[in-house]
């Protein structure tokens, strides 16, 4: 999308908005944010490193009426591996308990700009939610313009991220859970597994692009998280996410990502961001 398609997406009705164009400006969604079927997650994450607290920061400031996911939360619960994907009955029971529907538009945020919201983006991808999209240059590009935030004046949606979690819980733990509003339609084309990792592997029929800085992708900086092993997938090529974005941390023009990609001589088949892959697009 160029920047001024982005400047103009704010004349934009929701109905309006196209599902391939992964962002929305923070002019429309300034202009739309009072549209009933509009759903707003603040999917703020951050790596333990940056001793960053979300929740923390959600209560200080949100965007008005969004609601809080908790990646962490929303994940599965069969493995000790960080926020895999949850199963497709744990992901409904979740975005139910945070009062979804599938008749909802979402736009979700992050604090940074765009980090982890473009991973709550592709989780509703999966699962057949094609009406998301992510805010372009997120938090602080939306106080940057000088729009209003909004403290956590009651615990609702505090209340609501507990309840996805405790509604995730007792999928796997094999209960029933009611009040279902959202129905997913799971996507396997948007999602690898291990095998097939392995095979590509061997392959290298696909090409597999590493988003996470030069320093970890070559295993001279040590990772983050606990346990999880330095380097990168074997045949995989690293294109670190800052340099997709601008300084304002928003997403670069399709003709600007063009070149990069044709300049790093890279055609992303499957993307990941961690050395323990799970996911791709």
């Amino acid at each position: 999308m160029s920047k001024a398609a982005v400047a103009s997406q704010g004349l934009l009705t929701m109905q309006s908005l196209s599902t391939s164009e992964p962002v929305v400006s923070v002019n429309w969604l300034h202009a739309n944010l009072r549209e009933p079927d509009l759903k707003v997650l603040d999917a703020s994450w951050y790596m333990p490193d940056e001793r960053r607290n979300p929740v923390q920061e959600y209560q200080v400031a949100h965007i008005p009426g969004a609601l809080l996911f908790d990646i962490d939360g929303i994940s599965d619960q069969t493995t000790d591996l960080p926020h895999m994907l949850p199963s497709k009955e744990a992901f409904a029971a979740a975005v139910s308990a945070l009062g979804i529907e599938n008749k909802d538009y979402i736009v979700v945020y992050d604090g940074k700009g765009i980090f982890s919201a473009a991973r709550v983006w592709w989780m509703f991808r999966v699962f057949g939610h094609e009406k998301i999209w992510v805010l372009d240059g997120g938090l602080p590009r939306w106080r940057a313009l000088g729009f209003d935030v909004e403290s956590s004046v009651s615990n609702d949606a505090i209340l609501k991220a507990s309840a996805a979690s405790e509604a995730i819980e007792e999928v796997y733990k094999g209960h029933r859970v009611e009040l279902i509003t959202f129905q997913t339609k799971f996507q396997p084309h948007l999602v690898w597994m291990m095998e097939q990792v392995r095979k590509n592997i061997d392959e290298q029929t696909y090409q597999h692009v590493d988003a996470r800085s030069k320093a970890r992708f070559d295993g001279v900086a040590p990772e983050p998280r606990k346990g999880i092993r330095s380097g990168h997938i074997p045949g995989s090529k690293c294109l670190p996410f800052p340099q997709v974005l601008d300084d304002s941390q928003m997403l670069l023009s399709a003709d600007e990502l063009k070149k990069i990609l044709d300049q790093e001589e890279l055609s992303i088949d499957i993307c990941s961001c961690s050395s323990t892959f799970d996911w791709g697009a």
